[in-house]
């Protein structure tokens, strides 16, 4: 079985709709001959008993109120076929009423049957083999009449083959049109599928192929919601190509200004000039932009090294983030002195992750503060929460979902790659990350599910700002 739903599942739909309705009719076929012809033979048996008995009811009436009287013709012949006689056992004598003249192995039947001393009506069946050597099935049933007599009814199978072919014609051509009717549906229904399915399949080779792809699927269902998400995957995509390429030029501009200071400076050092006044001036410019330029390698590098972050940790929170957050102030408080750190947090709060990935996201985010904090930048603690707060400017209500999306472009057209190592931490260890607007300043703050809070409304207009 297992066999067969892999080798079914590599087939085409339309070879997996041709099996399915190869497998009903097989089994439909089998049904037929195995269940329900001994069932049609059954019920033409019922039905050709039924006949006898119905052509017996005004018979048997009449010859109770008639003892002594013989009818010629009690029912039409012409279409059943029916064989009526009168057996006297006293006498052992039979009486021709219509129908067919006897066989002495018919009457040898219906003299074995009446010698039983039944009542009411039974119902037989006789084989009675022919001159030519084949043999004749009779169904016949017989009345105990009222003075002792029988009346013996009798058809031959012919006219119950014609019935029970008539009838299994009848059901076969029945299924045989719900098959039909069925299998154009299926096709129908398949190719309703097919069609889109070879237009997406289309569509995503020639974005595959970096080629102009329209998909014109308007369905409801869920292969017009796959291809409502494939048109919004290829925008986001060609967005998120376009910034990418925007910012590959950003960042070789950026590290191409360092680099060229740094070249310009050794090279007139070496011939003995000195940019900067003296030599101790001219090498802290070179060192200045070497910092530079390993603090914008090293942010390509994190940013490279978290894509291939994962969470192999045991469940469970076991990382202080007191410490983490400790470690960050003593190193970053000497970049903005006149910035005032405060530190707002309880006491045994732990985080689940390793501490390196979380000391370089509350870095991020208490640098990405310096830098728009007018006098004052708090950072909050709580169970399952971490907010850094500062006194900064607005951030655009329409940027704020945007913040931490890979690529974003930052405030003066400059791409900062901070706060996408900050969302991609956040969610590979189970946290969210979001950035909301207060009445004074703005606040970042990473929480799970359990410590999400209402952000705080504001009424005043909304300002330009941080990132």
């Amino acid at each position: 079985m297992k066999r067969f739903r892999m080798w079914l599942k590599e087939l085409s739909l339309s070879q997996q709709l041709l099996t399915i309705i190869f497998l009903f009719i097989t089994v439909f076929g089998i049904f037929l001959f195995v269940f329900l012809s001994p069932s049609i033979d059954q019920f033409s048996d019922n039905a050709m008993y039924g006949v006898l008995h119905s052509t017996q009811e005004n018979l048997v009436y009449y010859l109770n109120n008639n003892p002594d009287s013989v009818p010629y013709v009690i029912v039409d012949n012409t279409t059943t076929s029916v064989t009526h006689v009168l057996y006297e056992k006293e006498k052992d004598s039979f009486v021709q009423i219509s129908g067919m003249t006897l066989t002495d192995t018919i009457k040898g039947e219906i003299r074995a049957k009446a010698y039983l001393n039944f009542t009411g009506t039974r119902d037989y069946r006789a084989a009675v083999e022919k001159d030519d050597g084949s043999t004749a099935v009779y169904l016949f049933s017989m009345t105990r009449l009222e003075d002792g007599r029988y009346l013996a009814s009798l058809i031959t199978d012919e006219y119950r083959d014609v019935f029970e072919k008539s009838l299994l014609n009848a059901v076969v051509n029945m299924n045989i049109v719900v098959v039909a009717a069925l299998f154009v549906l299926l096709m129908l229904w398949v190719m309703s599928l097919i069609v889109p399915l070879s237009q997406i399949k289309t569509y995503i080779s020639k974005i595959r192929n970096d080629e102009k792809a329209e998909l014109d699927i308007h369905r409801r269902d869920e292969i017009g919601e796959v291809a409502v998400a494939l048109r919004q995957m290829e925008a986001e995509l060609s967005e998120q190509n376009r910034e990418k390429q925007e910012m590959i030029q950003n960042i070789s501009h950026d590290l191409k200004t360092p680099i060229a200071t740094i070249k310009s400076y050794s090279e007139s050092i070496k011939d003995g000039i000195y940019p900067y006044d003296t030599l101790e001036k001219s090498c802290d410019v070179i060192i200045e932009h070497a910092n530079r330029l390993e603090k914008k390698v090293g942010s390509l590098i994190i940013l490279n090294k978290m894509d291939y972050l994962i969470d192999t940790l045991e469940e469970g929170d076991h990382l202080d983030m007191n410490s983490v957050i400790d470690k960050v102030m003593l190193s970053l408080k000497v970049i903005r002195p006149e910035i005032s750190l405060v530190k707002d947090t309880e006491e045994g709060v732990c985080f689940h992750g390793e501490e390196e990935p979380w000391r370089i996201t509350v870095e991020n985010l208490i640098e990405n503060a310096l830098r728009y904090a007018k006098k004052e930048i708090v950072i909050k603690l709580r169970e399952g929460e971490l907010c850094v707060i500062n006194d900064g400017p607005d951030i655009e209500e329409d940027r704020l979902d945007k913040l931490f999306s890979p690529y974003e472009k930052g405030t003066g057209g400059k791409f900062g790659l901070g706060l996408s190592i900050v969302y991609k931490v956040c969610t590979t260890y189970g946290y969210h990350v979001s950035a909301e607007n207060l009445t004074e300043g703005v606040c970042f703050r990473i929480y799970k599910d359990e410590a999400m809070k209402p952000k705080k409304k504001r009424s005043k207009k909304q300002k330009k700002g941080n990132s």
